[in-house]
């Protein structure tokens, strides 16, 4: 058998060189070109400065809870409740007195007249409706305060745990919580806009924090100071004790109310007991009810205590008192708890309730 003299090369050739060249061009105009880096941007943070730096810096470094006594042990509660037993047979008694009326009534109308019993038969459907209808908002609000009270929970273990995927799913649920308030709509733009973003679970987060909640947490600091402003006010020219402490507890209870539907919560009657039993809670459990050491010390060195007199200056305490109360509300109302944002402070309404209260009695004295 006779071999080949001169052997071919082995070589790469295309079947269809124009289509291969046309397939090419369009793959390379089908690619999204690449996207410089970017950064995003500080959004405004709410400043407040510390009026005790010796509090504070002990604080920060942990020696305040070595004073905290040791938790004591709760005892064994029995499952069964009594009182919850008396209240529902108390609650079943009056309200078969009450049907038990209602039938006597629609009875004794109808044997008068037929009219008169049908139109008390559609008052008593009536009423029934309404209070079924009453029943299911303040339902609906009770477990509207609890699932926010359970995602600023959640939240806090998320963060103090660091488990990335907690911190996603909780950023998730404080998006939807706020997916049809009105007053975030610029901030869900923002968000919407990194969403696409590669990113780390904590750093989304705060994003997510501060885009929220930073423009809801200044109204509600101008909500509370308005609210303290007003008790101050009050305190100082009523005339009577009586109307001082009617007044302070309709203050404190609104402001309470406005707080809850200001975070996209609801507040009906008995959501808004429930939230002033959480406001109390906290305040007891913080401490934030005595009036610390350095609010006084910046009233006294300013020599504002020479300008107030003894109405003016209940007005200034009533006020910094509801300036507190509100800051629990906003801890008690809040979706989420204070990571990338600054919770306000009790030193930052101190000096404009004394200006309120001296202004007036200083134009007063000019005039005459």
């Amino acid at each position: 058998m006779s071999k080949p003299s001169d052997p071919r090369k082995p070589r790469a050739f295309s079947v269809d060189a124009e289509n291969t060249r046309k397939a090419a061009a369009k793959t390379e105009k089908a690619k999204p070109k690449p996207r410089k880096p970017r950064s995003i941007p500080a959004s405004p943070t709410l400043n407040f400065e510390k009026t005790d730096e010796a509090f504070f810096a002990a604080e920060e470094r942990g020696e305040l809870d070595a004073l905290a006594p040791p938790p004591q042990k709760r005892l064994k509660r029995s499952r069964i409740k009594f009182s919850a037993i008396a209240l529902a047979a108390l609650g079943f008694l009056i309200s078969a007195s009450i049907g038990l009326w209602l039938e006597s009534l629609i009875t004794d109308l109808a044997s008068q007249n037929i009219w008169l019993g049908r139109a008390a038969m559609i008052a008593t459907a009536l009423f029934v409706l309404g209070v079924f209808a009453f029943a299911i908002r303040e339902l609906l609000g009770i477990w509207k305060i609890r699932s926010i009270s359970k995602l600023r929970e959640r939240i806090e273990t998320a963060i103090s745990e660091n488990k990335p995927k907690e911190i996603n799913n909780v950023t998730k649920e404080l998006e939807s919580h706020f997916e049809n308030h009105p007053k975030t709509a610029h901030g869900r733009s923002v968000l919407q806009s990194y969403k696409n973003e590669i990113m780390d679970a904590q750093d989304r987060y705060n994003l997510t924090e501060r885009e929220l909640l930073a423009g809801l947490d200044r109204e509600a600091r101008q909500i509370v100071m308005n609210s303290a402003k007003r008790v101050s006010v009050v305190t100082a020219v009523s005339p009577r004790a009586l109307v001082d402490i009617g007044y302070v507890l309709y203050e404190n209870i609104r402001l309470i109310r406005v707080m809850c539907e200001h975070y996209g919560g609801r507040s009906g009657v008995v959501g808004t007991v429930s939230l002033l039993r959480r406001v109390i809670a906290h305040l007891a459990v913080t401490g934030s009810i005595a009036i610390g050491d350095g609010i006084i010390q910046q009233l006294l060195g300013h020599g504002l205590a020479a300008k107030l007199s003894a109405r003016l200056g209940e007005g200034v305490i009533n006020g910094l008192m509801t300036a507190r109360v509100g800051l629990s509300a906003i801890d008690v109302c809040r979706p989420a708890p204070f990571h990338a944002l600054e919770r306000p402070r009790i030193s930052d309404f101190a000096s404009t309730l004394a200006s309120v209260n001296t202004v007036k009695p200083q134009q007063d004295t000019v005039n005459k």
